[in-house]
């Protein structure tokens, strides 16, 4: 959902007081509201960052936050899920994780609700890469596909078999599809 703010500054945006969902601050001045997960996408997400920080975080490799401000190039976005390699975060002189990241995430990942446009989250993985994100991910739970975003690089879509591949940001490590959404059903 658009909201209108004329003349309000990037500065003026990360004053306000924070809202459930989120505000988010377009590079263009636009103020959207991230739309509030349902079950299939707060279950990837919450599923997703788990297996990023069981698999990376104890090799102090990576990172992952879920629902994590993220303020660079002139915009403040959201991801669902954003993956930090480990020399990337901004830590506290204290060894402590900051509460501000000014920089962008090395992978940055969108899961598309029922609610939101495929356009708009395809603008915005775009829009990820072109500002510095090594690796966009869509997740699209209703089609059970991932739309694979890097720099100089075509979308790949994903489905299925196929291996979400993390290389070269965290080298060695792949996420079948299959187990991905594999996460959406009960346990056998």
């Amino acid at each position: 959902m658009a909201i209108t703010r004329q003349g309000l500054t990037l500065e003026a945006f990360l004053r306000l007081p924070e809202k459930k969902p989120a505000l988010e601050y377009e590079a263009d001045g636009t103020v959207t509201q991230k739309v509030a997960p349902q079950g299939q996408h707060s279950r990837i997400q919450t599923k997703l960052s788990a297996w990023f920080n069981d698999h990376a975080e104890p090799h102090e490799l990576a990172m992952a936050f879920v629902e994590l401000r993220t303020t660079y190039s002139g915009a403040s976005y959201v991801p669902d899920v954003a993956v930090y390699r480990w020399e990337r975060t901004p830590w506290y002189a204290n060894g402590k994780v900051p509460d501000v990241f000014p920089l962008a995430p090395d992978v940055a990942v969108e899961i598309r609700s029922p609610a939101q446009s495929r356009s708009s989250q395809v603008r915005r993985c775009e829009w990820y890469v072109a500002h510095g994100v090594a690796l966009a991910l869509l997740v699209e739970p209703e089609q059970e596909t991932v739309r694979v975003f890097r720099p100089g690089a075509a979308p790949a879509l994903l489905q299925a078999a196929d291996q979400i591949d993390f290389g070269p940001i965290l080298p060695g490590l792949q996420l079948p599809v299959d187990e991905l959404f594999g996460w959406l059903r009960g346990r056998k």
